[in-house]
């Protein structure tokens, strides 16, 4: 587009999102399409519709970014179609699932990560508790964490599995970057008392030993539980958490330092969703 103007090139940009809006809502009516269909043959059978198919949707995101020709990157092209996806998955039917929480974790992150802001994400206590809601068909789908590149496999996760008759469907792998975050204007210097999940605190052992050496530091049940302590702190003290930066958002905190963790590559794989056996 040389030689155009800046007033030119905006009016394209214009024309273009006009085009993208319609061919989106077009997409959007042939969910709707497909929903019927589904219901009117579940109403033949008798069997209960399936609008959610991960094989269909991690095959549609294939040949999405086979086909991405540039400039944005595969992953930031696969993470749009995703979000229209789950968008149109919520017109036929918008999915349930639940996540070990609270709000703030990683696996809620995952959960965001791998169906999309549209689904209605549940977060709960447990581990244990996503296992039963998923049996109890109170939920469509369930998100665990299974295993950290630091510290292993998470063992209660294995335990839910040898006890239960769920299925894994799919897998997601999460990179980990975590934050130290507290109050607003929080001086390093300043902070007393560290909180997060005992493996986040082993994540990012070398980083704390060098820059708050000072501060104790205590377990928490989860990142975002750490979180929210610190928020909720009197003001007479000065703490401060480990974990995600989503987990500053949801709590009102701010990111001291980022990407505090001690290697920087690890990965958190995490069951991205599952459902019982029939």
């Amino acid at each position: 587009m040389s030689g155009k103007t800046l007033s030119e090139i905006r009016d394209a940009i214009d024309a273009v999102d006009q085009e993208l809006q319609r061919l989106i809502n077009e997409r959007a009516a042939l969910a709707k399409a497909v929903a019927e269909i589904k219901l009117a043959e579940a109403a033949k059978t008798g069997a209960a519709p399936v609008f959610y198919r991960p094989e269909r949707e991690a095959q549609v995101l294939e040949r999405v970014m086979a086909r991405n020709s540039g400039p944005l990157p595969n992953a930031e092209v696969g993470r749009l179609f995703r979000e229209i996806m789950s968008s149109c998955l919520a017109l036929e039917q918008p999915l349930a699932v639940g996540y070990l929480g609270p709000i703030g974790t990683f696996t809620e992150l995952a959960t965001l990560k791998h169906f999309g802001h549209a689904v209605v994400a549940r977060p709960l206590t447990t581990i244990a508790d996503v296992f039963r809601e998923v049996e109890a068909e109170t939920i469509e789908y369930g998100v665990v964490p299974i295993e950290n590149s630091t510290e292993g496999m998470v063992t209660h996760t294995l335990e839910c599995f040898s006890e239960s008759l769920v299925v894994i469907c799919g897998e997601v792998e999460m990179r980990i970057h975590q934050a130290l975050m507290g109050r607003s204007g929080t001086a390093l210097s300043d902070v007393t008392e560290v909180y997060s999940h005992q493996q986040s605190l082993s994540q990012c052992r070398q980083w704390l030993d060098a820059n708050v050496p000072h501060a104790a530091r205590h377990t928490a049940s989860s990142n975002a539980e750490a979180a929210r302590l610190v928020a909720n702190a009197p003001e007479s003290v000065v703490w401060a958490a480990v974990g995600g930066e989503r987990a500053a958002d949801a709590y009102g905190l701010e990111v001291l330092a980022n990407r505090i963790e001690d290697q920087p590559g690890q990965h958190h794989p995490i069951l991205s969703h599952w459902s019982p056996a029939h």
